[in-house]
């Protein structure tokens, strides 16, 4: 999900490079160096179902997808423990946590 953001980030960026005319540029080649690494593990195959201008993903497959089944649920599978959700969520929000502290202190 990171790679795609910056992926679209750097999309404009390069937008600016053709607009300039600085095609043969160093920033150039290292925006495609990006893209040639961020590609190496899109592969695989993508069935759909085209319809009156609608495409419906049947299915995908790929060697690369980090979607494994038995991973996804909430049972006891030896993978997830619910207590892991408390700590990720006190340390994903510590950011904002902070922010209103500081801001109350105003």
């Amino acid at each position: 999900r990171r790679t795609l953001t910056l992926k679209d980030q750097l999309a404009s960026r390069y937008a600016d490079l053709l607009y300039e005319g600085r095609w043969w540029s160093t920033e150039r080649e290292a925006l495609d160096a990006l893209v040639e690494v961020t590609q190496r593990r899109v592969t695989g195959e993508v069935r759909l179902r085209l319809y009156k201008g609608t495409a419906t993903v049947l299915a995908r497959q790929s060697p690369f997808s980090l979607y494994a089944g038995e991973y996804a649920t909430f049972e006891a599978d030896g993978v997830y423990r619910q207590a892991d959700a408390a700590g990720f969520i006190r340390l994903f929000g510590l950011p904002i946590t902070i922010g209103a502290r500081v801001a109350a202190r105003r």
